[in-house]
């Protein structure tokens, strides 16, 4: 199975849901997690000073400086990189809803369509997102996958949705 997608069928369900689900999770592929970052940004600190530290004893004190500033930037690219480590979204199907969550800096979103009303576009150009439409809602989801992931994704989708909705049957 490709990295960042994982499907299952749930059995610990809450009871609005209906008894069959199947899920999505969609996330980015992120090599540390925000406590990883922390020790890792904690050990290029300390390295950092180790090396600075004899210069400044000597009368450099512009290595110091130069060190601080540079911990400093690293700081916010680490502080952005672990606000965003954990974002994904999360589609649950079931027989009576389409529930979309997206988890993003922390913030949650939560859309429910209805699955017998539910039209899937696909992604049809380079960068674009799978959108979901349903009784005048529109959702895009799989910002945070490859374009490949997003592609089998909705055809998943397309797959359990087509028995259920009325929009994505076949013309005859």
């Amino acid at each position: 199975m490709p990295p960042g997608l994982y499907w299952d069928v749930r059995l610990d369900v809450p009871e609005a849901m209906a008894s069959t689900t199947h899920e999505w999770l969609l996330k980015r592929n992120c090599s540390m997690s925000p406590r990883q970052a922390a020790y890792a940004y904690g050990f290029l600190c300390l390295f950092t000073f180790i090396i600075a530290a004899p210069f400044a004893l000597n009368g450099f004190w512009v290595v110091l400086a130069y060190a601080a500033l540079e911990s400093g930037a690293v700081a916010l690219a680490l502080l952005h990189y672990a606000r965003h480590a954990t974002d994904h979204e999360h589609i649950a199907l079931s027989d009576g809803c389409l529930l979309i969550e997206r988890i993003q800096a922390g913030s949650v979103e939560q859309v429910r369509l209805d699955p017998y009303w539910t039209r899937i576009m696909p992604p049809t150009r380079r960068h674009t997102l799978i959108g979901l439409e349903s009784r005048g809602v529109k959702v895009e989801v799989g910002g945070f996958v490859s374009e490949k992931i997003r592609r089998q994704v909705a055809q998943e989708l397309r797959m359990e949705l087509a028995g259920s909705s009325v929009l994505d049957q076949p013309r005859r």
